[in-house]
Parts: C-alpha cells; sequence; structure tokens
C-alpha cells in the first residue's frame, strides 16, 4: 500500500459559526469573511501538487474545495464524500453552542466543550452527546469512526505512493483526527481555524497527524 499525504482544511467561515451555534450536518452558507479566507487558502495552496480533492458533502465544504480546487496548478475536481463529515449531534444541531455543550458537559461535571474533553477524552464526549440526546440520534463514538473510516478506505482505492490529496471537512473532524492520531509537536487546546491547514500521512492504513492548525490567511 502507497504512501500518501492529506491536506486537511477546514471549510470557511459560515453563518452559525458567526452566530455560534452548532452545525453538523446542518449546513449554511459561507459568510464574505468566509469566502475571503478560503480564497486566501487557495492562494497559499495554488502551487502543490494535489492529485486529487475531496470534501464533505455540505455546501459549505463543497463551496470551500472548489475555490482551492479551481486556484491549484492542477485545477483537481473535488468529489464529495460524505463520510467526512462533520459529526452529527441529534437534536442539538442548530442550538447555541454555549448552551447544547453546558447541557452535556453538566451532566458529566463540566462546564463547556473543552473542559469535557479534557476530563473525559474525545471519544467518550461523543458518547455523552448520543446519551444526551432525547432522540439519541447523534453520533457516538463508534458510529462516528466507522464512518470516518471508510472514507480513508476510499481514499486508499485511488492514491498512489508520494501523492498528496486535498480534502476539505471540518472543525470537529480535524480535531478528532488530531486527538487520536497525533505525531507532531502541537497543541490541541483550541479548534482549527476556518480555512486552515492541517497534515495527515497515511501509510498501510495507519494514520500520522503530523502538523496542526497551520494559518493559511
Amino acid at each position: 500500500m502507497s504512501k500518501y499525504q492529506i491536506y486537511l482544511v477546514r471549510h470557511g467561515k459560515t453563518w452559525f459559526n458567526r452566530y455560534q451555534k452548532i452545525q453538523g450536518w446542518s449546513d449554511t452558507p459561507l459568510t464574505t469573511d468566509g469566502i475571503e479566507v478560503a480564497h486566501s487558502a487557495a492562494k497559499a495552496l495554488k502551487d502543490v501538487d494535489f492529485a486529487a480533492a475531496f470534501s464533505s458533502d455540505t455546501r459549505r465544504a463543497m463551496d470551500t474545495a472548489e475555490i482551492i480546487a479551481s486556484a491549484n496548478i492542477n485545477h483537481p475536481l473535488p468529489q464529495k464524500m460524505p463520510e467526512f463529515r462533520e459529526q452529527f449531534y441529534g437534536s442539538f444541531e442548530g442550538d447555541s453552542i454555549a448552551d447544547a455543550w453546558g447541557k452535556i458537559a453538566g451532566s458529566h461535571n463540566a462546564k463547556d466543550y473543552q473542559e469535557i474533553v479534557y476530563k473525559h477524552g474525545f471519544d467518550a464526549t461523543m458518547d455523552f452527546v448520543k446519551e444526551s440526546d432525547p432522540f439519541h440520534d447523534a453520533e457516538n463514538a463508534t458510529e462516528y469512526w466507522f464512518r470516518l473510516d471508510k472514507g480513508f478506505n476510499k481514499i486508499d482505492d485511488i492514491a498512489h505512493d508520494g501523492d498528496k490529496i486535498l480534502l476539505v471537512t471540518h472543525s470537529t473532524t480535524i480535531l478528532s483526527l488530531a486527538f487520536k492520531y497525533k505525531a507532531g509537536d502541537y497543541e490541541l487546546n483550541q479548534l482549527p481555524g476556518n480555512s486552515s491547514l492541517t497534515i495527515l500521512e497515511r501509510e498501510n492504513g495507519i494514520n500520522r497527524v503530523t502538523s496542526y492548525n497551520q494559518k493559511l490567511h
């Protein structure tokens, strides 16, 4: 199996980002600022020899991927991959971030998202979301990682040794990968910024995140 790099880019800023609402599988368009930072990321990545481009199937990710890919020297056509959506938050979708995480974290002796992750770990936090969702529709860790692993297997089918691949996805998705596959000297004290870059190396089905949340604007 080949060894290749995935350039994980978070989508540009959206209206739900602006209003501090949980987005998950819900979708809102890029703001004017979000479009601008996506163009800045495109400029920073224009000379990277991308062999392929993928994005989550949300509009915010696809629009960001199209901006970046259209400016790239290879003009790769972005392909939609629902496997790399954000975590699904069930009935918490669209709620205030502070209110939703206050409720979820409060049930586990924490005050917010950062504290619950610090105390209990990323996978346990996902499980807590599903437990707290009255409908229990939110994804737990097992469901979430099964979905992402399917996505990586699809990329394996087309990737060649030495390839660089663009993947536009979401904040929690990138943060979860950085937590689980940390292999670099970086801090995990904040979510990745809009249109930031995180690099994941994949070899023989093994992931290593070597850098995290690099600003491209």
